[in-house]
This record gives C-alpha cells, structure tokens and sequence, in this order.
C-alpha cells in the first residue's frame, strides 16, 4: 500500500520544488518561464496533479534539469546508464558566484560530456 511519502506525484512535486528553490526561481517566475499558470505548478509541487510530458519538458528546460530526470521521476522512463551526479549539478546550482546565466551554461556543458561518455560506453 502506497503512503503520501512515497505517492509518485508527491515525490516528483517534491523534486521539482527542491529544483525551483535551488534555481532561486519563485513559482510566478517558473510560471512565465514555463507558460505554465502558476495555480498549476503549484498543485504539481503538491502532487495533486500528474503533468503531461509537454509540461514535464517545460519545467526540465527553465529548471536546467534533464527532461530524462523529470520523466524517470514521474515513472515514465526506466533509468538508463549513468545518470550526471546530482551532488555535482547542486553543487553549480548553488553557486553564488556565478551568475543564472553562467550556471546554466555549466551545467549544459557538464551534461554534454556525461551524455557523451555514457554513449561511449555503450
């Protein structure tokens, strides 16, 4: 039997939430950035509603998290290979000295090579 902790919706509100906040972003700002009304995401974050993969994209692209991290949480992808290390983008994310822009950029770097790596490998 399935409790609230570990509900798939509330797991990935949960992880979507954690993003935002790392982003510095507020749910209107992640609203405009998405175009995604901000009622909504705020019932996702609270896992009262399951996205759709058009929105699960949207909140990945303005959050500088792989759309196959959110689609993994959301249990519509099986994981697959060696995901980017969390610790590692957190760790970019919570920067202070480098600028939004800046971190974005880090990250899609980072994310490239690991993608790169991963596809080597195989």
């Amino acid at each position: 039997m399935q409790t609230a902790d570990d509900d798939p919706r509330r797991v990935l509100g949960g992880f979507i939430r954690t993003q935002r906040q790392m982003a510095n972003l507020s749910l209107r700002q992640l609203s405009a950035l998405t175009e995604v009304s901000n009622p909504y995401l705020s019932q996702v974050e609270r896992g009262l509603h399951e996205p759709s993969v058009r929105v699960l994209k949207s909140i990945a692209d303005a959050l500088n998290v792989s759309a196959e991290t959110l689609f993994e949480r959301a249990g519509l992808v099986e994981a697959t290979g060696k995901p980017a290390d969390p610790t590692t983008e957190a760790a970019i994310r919570s920067d202070e000295r480098l600028t939004q822009a800046q971190r974005r950029a880090l990250l899609s770097v980072y994310r490239s090579y690991v993608e790169a790596n991963v596809r080597e490998e195989s």
